[in-house]
């Protein structure tokens, strides 16, 4: 599989290390994370952050281990730590090299002290395994190993006097239980120390900026120690949630073979070859997670805070399980939304991992009959058709009935909703940032596109599909009309439902945002190709960027340019400017579609996509960033690795540039 390889030049000093993050997950919402140098910046980065089956979230637990090598009077520490004032120490001036191949794998040289680090968590378990490899010039030299704990949510941080441990002392190990009922182990082939002590005061520079909490302190138990000769010596450390007192360093450089023998066959089976698709591969399986509560697969929205997400899944199922040809887990994925379908509402989130349902969205259930077309697309499955037939004819009718949050079908046979259903849902206090009560373009789009779905693959089923029809050709015969905006020559984002002009007419909303490019690149559309296209040609102009579409016009009053500050400022900038990456997966099959799929739009549309080959080593390395400026330089935010940003600059390579479709 292709890997990414960043050299000394890449961390030359602390700033320049912590803007780069690396993320492994274990295909249970937990992972570990931390920047390329070691050093944590948010208080989401540790080596085990567990998603504990009945718990509700994910857990830091372990934070780090600081690795100290000695040599004579010579004493190197690789650690990385930001505390008031200061970094110490700063192990990243020992820092040669940093791959991700396809585990994050780290090369120190210091003195005559080579040592590579490799990183990994057992799949299907809250496991985390550091393998270390030294070779040593001297004739002795000696390895001290700190590990520092926590028991806290991810979100929180924690002072010394909010929690005890308890330690029970095993076998080059040890067997760790916090005060607020936390139990896991460490475990080495190095001899351990106990030592307990407190660690005080880190700084997390990302949290900082974003002005959340960004001081804690850590709880070191001990010390594991050893000798290491002239020569190559090898040694691991592990952390677990399991009972690992009988791990061996054979035991774990073997789950490290299997580790990448499983992402090996991830490639294999996907049948992708071309470098670039690669990379993207590798991205999207940490977002692939076994539910905890109903034992389905599901989908992480974004790394490290989210939890997953109907939309979200949705719009990333292609990419993330028909491209990779994980139809296995597409059909668990629906299967669970499917059976958490309510009044026609497929849930907006799931909290906490495991938490109860929440509904608040229109479109989640919209794009569930999307994402099934496609996988019906891909394998042609009309028995698990038939299992969730029910869930598409539930939706239709309660949309067209009506349902909860003000979602029903008007007389013109178009969707209304209430406030705060969409996917541009920010607010600040009570107050929604970009109000979209009302018929929204992108919605009725994708409403239409639902019913025509629905109709084909009822088809399939032998069932009565004349209803749908006959709601989708009155949807389509009123769309445009309500919808086009011949002064910009596009469509007006949102039409009121409640507020009126002068005139007694609906108040429609002009602003420039990206969500019409949905009722161009959807697989059934409403407009004529001369409106298509105009459509394509001014979101180009006004909301293209290298990295995504703007949400908002730069001419717009409104708009902001940069995606930064505290949560108030950052809600403000989220859908008024800020660049999105999942929706250039529709901007490019749009653009190709309106120019006749022509072989200047094919090489215009891969130089667009291959521009996040560099990005790839930015930011989340090896991931795509949820968000960016809209601004130049286009600086990356959000999370540093979000679902549909890798699903859909994925899908639309595979399927719309090298033309690998089902």
């Amino acid at each position: 599989m292709s890997g990414i390889w960043l050299g000394a030049d890449s961390f030359s000093s602390y700033e320049a290390g912590i803007e780069k993050e690396w993320l492994v997950g274990n295909g249970l919402g937990g992972y570990a994370s931390s920047t390329v140098i070691g050093a944590a910046s948010r208080t989401y980065h540790g080596l085990l952050v567990a998603a504990p089956k009945g718990a509700s979230g994910r857990f830091l637990l372990l934070s780090s281990l600081d690795e100290e090598l000695s040599c004579g009077e010579e004493v190197f520490s690789l650690a990385v730590h930001k505390y008031p004032g200061t970094v110490h120490p700063e192990g990243f001036s020992y820092l040669d090299k940093f791959s991700l191949t396809p585990f994050p794998v780290w090369v120190y040289r210091a003195g005559d002290l080579t040592v590579k680090k490799k990183v990994f968590m057992v799949y299907g378990k809250n496991t985390t395994v550091v393998l270390y490899e030294i070779k040593c010039g001297r004739e002795e030299a000696r390895l001290r190993i700190y590990p520092l704990v926590n028991a806290r949510s991810f979100h929180a941080t924690t002072r010394s006097g909010d929690l005890d441990f308890f330690q029970e002392i095993e076998t080059n190990g040890l067997r760790l239980e916090s005060s607020n009922g936390f139990v896991f182990r460490i475990k080495s082939n190095l001899e351990y120390h106990p030592e307990p002590r407190w660690y005080y005061n880190f700084e997390y520079g990302a949290e900082l900026k974003r002005g959340l909490a960004f001081q804690e302190d850590n709880f070191n138990p001990g010390f594991f120690e050893i000798g290491v000769k002239k020569g190559t010596s090898r040694f691991f450390v592990a952390s677990s949630m399991e009972d690992i007192s009988s791990l061996s360093l054979e035991d774990a450089e073997e789950l490290y073979t299997r580790a990448v023998y499983r992402q090996n066959l991830l490639a294999y089976n996907s049948m992708l070859s071309e470098p670039f698709a690669l990379k993207l591969l590798r991205a999207t399986d940490p977002f692939i997670v076994k539910h905890p509560a109903t034992g389905e697969k599901s989908v992480i929205a974004g790394y490290p805070w989210f939890s997953d997400w109907g939309r979200d899944a949705m719009i990333a199922l292609p990419g993330l399980t028909l491209v990779p040809r994980r139809f296995e887990d597409a059909r668990s994925i629906l299967a669970n939304f499917s059976r958490n379908c309510r009044r026609g509402l497929i849930p907006n989130s799931f909290p906490a991992l495991g938490g109860a349902p929440v509904y608040n969205t229109v479109d989640a259930s919209l794009w569930f009959i999307q994402a099934l077309g496609r996988y019906f697309a891909y394998t042609k499955d009309l028995v698990f058709l038939s299992d969730v037939w029910n869930t598409l004819e539930d939706i239709i009718r309660h949309y067209s009935q009506g349902t909860d949050f003000g979602i029903g079908m008007d007389s013109d046979f178009l969707i209304r909703q209430g406030p705060q259903l969409t996917w541009m849902d920010a607010k600040v206090d009570s107050r929604a940032v970009t109000p979209r009560a009302g018929k929204a373009c992108e919605i009725n789009a994708l409403w239409y596109n639902a019913l025509k779905i629905t109709s084909e693959l009822g088809e399939l089923l032998d069932m009565d599909t004349a209803n749908y029809e006959s709601l989708a050709e009155g949807a389509a015969s009123n769309f445009e009309a309500l919808f086009w905006n011949s002064e910009y020559n596009c469509l007006f984002d949102i039409v009121s439902t409640d507020i009126t002009d002068e005139a007694g007419n609906p108040l429609k909303d002009s602003a420039i945002r990206p969500n019409q490019i949905l009722a161009v690149a959807l697989p059934y559309t409403m407009l004529t190709p001369y409106k298509e296209k105009a459509i394509v040609d001014r979101v180009e102009q006004d909301l293209l960027t290298p990295f995504g579409l703007r949400t908002l016009s730069r001419d717009h009053p409104h708009y902001t340019g940069h995606y930064r500050g505290n949560p108030k400022a950052r809600d403000l900038a989220y859908h008024n400017g800020t660049v999105w990456p999942w929706l250039l997966g529709a901007y490019v099959k749009a653009y190709r579609k309106v120019h006749n799929n022509s072989k200047e739009s094919l090489e215009d549309m891969r130089s667009l996509l291959l521009g996040f080959d560099k990005q790839l080593e930015e930011a989340g390395v090896g991931s795509i960033s949820e968000v960016f400026d809209g601004d130049y330089p286009y600086v990356p935010g959000g999370c540093p690795a979000q679902a549909w940003s890798v699903a859909e600059i994925l899908r639309a390579y595979v399927e719309d540039v090298l033309g690998t479709k089902p």
